[in-house]
């Protein structure tokens, strides 16, 4: 009898069983390990890396495997794979091999400290004499992926190898999901969590994609019963205003109500509501002038993320256009922006939540730099994994592709209006009439594909879906404003303006207005916009030709000089040239207006 793993191959077999049944069979354990942040470590030391890994590697392939008994299959570059015949010698080896590494970290900076990350599976693998083979070989790659700095995780198969508190200290880490991968893989971290851990994040299909805000009726400073209402008024007031932004969800006042008056504690308030930010404060009036402190906690942490004192009059709190209302909410909202996308560049893609994610993504696609697209990318890409079937994931996305392509940062520039055209497609697919995805199919049509009879049919499908939709609005304005239809384009600019106010990218909003007052021949408006939005952004180069433009237009060669100045300290390679290139979709006798202005301010052409 043929021993298993070693059947012979009958003359018949297909193709595709081949390689199954002439490769031996067997069971075993994988343990893959990596080096944490090998990029980094290389591009600071390369030699003293190097010199430090390849120690490593040798004490590793002639003491710690061996003593283990397990098998070097083969070094990474920068990790290792190695087989074992049980999990227990898998795990013990991995715990020897961080220590082995730490003790290679004395006496050096943290940011210069080497650490492992190592993931474990027990599966049947095929062999040959160089390699071993089979998904259950990639899953380890992929469980490696979920341990943090100096952690080891494990699949649900090499669990069961393990004894809890005898072989090691076992945490569930619940269901993971792992890229490329559709089905929830259960992990569990082995041995005490690192100096980072990592915890998990399951896909959150209800999730919310936006973070979620309570505003606590303030609390009167005094016994003044004429007093007390104005608690309510404040936080009737903020509600109001943030909740125009549609990057938050905001907590009805009905339900936030409740808990005026009470001392909670953030966290109940949390549970209670499923608010992610808590705004609370007090307030004492002195005659017709009222003083407010706020504070606004995060409530995982319980951590107050923003405090501030403001004074008004009692009056303006009645007003539509309450400022000291306005105060508080923009300072509330900037915080939780800040926050959110301060977690999606520090924090690793499996912890952050899914608002992190989408507000990380958003924001950081639209500053000026091609490495932050880069990491927009990756964050956008790894939320539509974690949500497949959600819209906003891929809209957002075919809108970073489409920045790339138009910023001049695609290695492959054909390459990158294909996926920004894939990606809207997807949206709409999962959606049809999804206001955003509808919005950004327009963006693409517009800006890569030249099609603006295309593009003004989705943002007013996108606008007949949802009128409040302010980024439809925006590039509606736009177009108008490629169009030379200058007063189309300064209506449509001016209701995105006022449909979110306290929009985290308000220097786009700005910048885009400041285009429509220049092509409604508003040069005066044109420089107060683009002065707002580079208030904001000062690398916004669309407000900055803006200026220029308008200076120009307006006869002042001083000032459109000094403004040409500017943009090409934000973009040096900046040409008139260029720009008509990449800017097909503008009218001609706009782009002659353009051209000549530019001209004038002594931009190269």
């Amino acid at each position: 009898m043929p021993e298993p793993g070693n059947i012979p191959v009958p003359e018949t077999q297909e193709p595709a069983d081949l390689l199954r049944l002439a490769l031996p069979i067997s069971q075993k354990v994988v343990l893959v390990i990596d080096l944490v942040e090998s990029v980094r470590l290389m591009a600071s030391d390369e030699v003293g890396t190097v010199s430090r890994w390849h120690a490593f590697v040798q004490t590793a392939q002639t003491l710690t495997i061996p003593r283990h008994k397990g098998r070097l299959v083969k070094s990474l570059g920068d990790g290792l794979m190695v087989e074992f015949e049980n999990a227990r010698d898998a795990a013990d080896a991995a715990q020897a091999m961080h220590a082995d590494i730490r003790a290679t970290n004395s006496g050096l900076h943290a940011d210069g400290q080497m650490l492992l990350r190592a993931g474990i599976n027990a599966t049947h693998v095929f062999t040959d004499h160089h390699d071993i083979y089979g998904a259950g070989v990639n899953l380890a790659a992929r469980i490696a992926t979920l341990a943090g700095p100096g952690e080891t995780v494990v699949s649900a198969s090499a669990r069961d190898g393990l004894t809890d508190g005898l072989d090691a200290s076992v945490e569930d880490l619940g269901d993971c999901y792992l890229k490329h991968i559709d089905d929830p893989v259960r992990a569990y971290r082995v041995g005490a969590p690192g100096a980072a851990p990592v915890v998990v994040a399951q896909r959150e299909y209800a999730a919310p994609l936006q973070p979620t805000i309570a505003v606590i009726p303030f609390t009167a400073r005094s016994n003044e019963p004429e007093h007390f209402a104005i608690g309510e008024l404040i936080a009737d007031g903020v509600i109001g205003q943030l909740s125009r932004s549609r990057d938050l969800k905001v907590i009805s006042r009905l339900s936030s109500t409740a808990f005026r008056h009470r001392d909670a504690a953030v966290g109940d308030i949390e549970s209670r509501l499923g608010a992610n930010y808590v705004l609370s404060g007090s307030y004492l009036v002195n005659g017709a002038k009222v003083l407010v402190t706020a504070e606004l906690a995060e409530s995982a942490s319980n951590h107050i993320a923003w405090a501030e004192r403001l004074s008004g009059d009692v009056a303006d709190l009645l007003e539509i256009q309450s400022e000291l209302l306005h105060q508080l909410a923009e300072g509330a909202h900037q915080v939780v922006m800040a926050t959110e996308v301060q977690k999606a560049v520090s924090h690793p893609l499996p912890t952050l939540t899914a608002y992190s994610m989408l507000l990380g993504g958003i924001s950081l696609m639209h500053r000026r730099s091609a490495r932050e697209m880069d990491i927009a990318c990756s964050i956008l890409t790894a939320l539509t994994e974690r949500f497949p079937r959600q819209p906003l994931g891929y809209a957002w996305l075919a809108k970073a592709y489409m920045l790339k392509t138009r910023q001049g940062w695609s290695r492959d520039s054909s390459h990158d209006a294909q996926e920004a055209s894939r990606f809207a497609r997807k949206a709409l697919e999962f959606s049809p009439s999804d206001s955003l995805a509808l919005t950004v199919s327009g963006i693409v049509s517009s800006h890569l594909e030249n099609d603006t009879g295309a593009a003004g049919a989705r943002f007013e499908d996108a606008l007949r879906e949802d009128p409040s939709n302010s980024l439809a609005w925006l590039y509606l304005g736009t177009l108008r404003a490629f169009q030379d239809k200058g007063a189309e384009a300064a209506l449509a600019c001016d209701k995105a303006l006022a449909l979110s106010p306290l929009d985290p990218m308000r220097y786009l909003y700005t910048g885009i207005a400041a285009t429509a007052a220049y092509t409604h021949g508003n040069f005066d408006r044109a420089i107060l916009l683009a002065d707002e939005s580079m208030r904001l952004n000062r690398s916004h180069a669309s407000a900055q030709r803006v200026k220029v433009m308008a200076c120009a237009s307006q006869g002042d060669k001083e000032m459109a000089r000094l403004a040409a100045a500017d943009l090409l300290r934000v973009e040096p390679t900046f040409s008139i040239r260029e720009y008509q290139r990449r800017s097909p979709q503008v009218a001609k006798a706009l782009m002659e207006r353009i051209v000549e202005a530019m001209a004038f301010a002594g931009l190269p052409n």
